[in-house]
């Protein structure tokens, strides 16, 4: 079975730019916020990592600041880029603690999940 990707179009409207190759990030792990109908989690937004929003995101269950080598995973930290799941960070918006947002690098799926005021809220300079 082939997994058949969604055009890489930003929510901008042109070419969806890399989130990040270091720590590499994307469903597919190609550094873009690439998606697919088996993506159920649509992985599709580029956020910039903040101390708050990693403790929030472990207080909710989901650590992602923590290694895990056994994965190859080096654990996030303030700064770094990553390929966020849309409901998580609209329900961090909701809490008043989303991370920053790259645009460019923000998948036109996340626009099923969190409108384009609110990413453009958190937009990054």
């Amino acid at each position: 079975m082939t997994i058949q990707k969604d055009a890489s179009v930003n929510v901008l409207g042109g070419a969806l730019e890399s989130c990040s190759s270091d720590p590499l990030t994307g469903f597919f792990r190609d550094g873009h916020c690439n998606t697919c109908a088996e993506d159920q989690g649509s992985h599709t937004v580029c956020a910039i990592m903040t101390a708050e929003f990693l403790a929030y995101s472990k207080y909710v269950g989901n650590d992602l600041s923590t290694p895990r080598p056994g994965f190859g995973f080096a654990g996030l930290k303030p700064g770094d880029r990553w390929c966020l799941c849309a409901a998580r960070f609209l329900q961090a918006h909701d809490e008043g603690c989303a991370p920053r947002v790259h645009l460019a690098a923000t998948h036109i799926r996340a626009l099923d999940i969190v409108p384009l005021a609110v990413l453009r809220a958190h937009a990054a300079g």
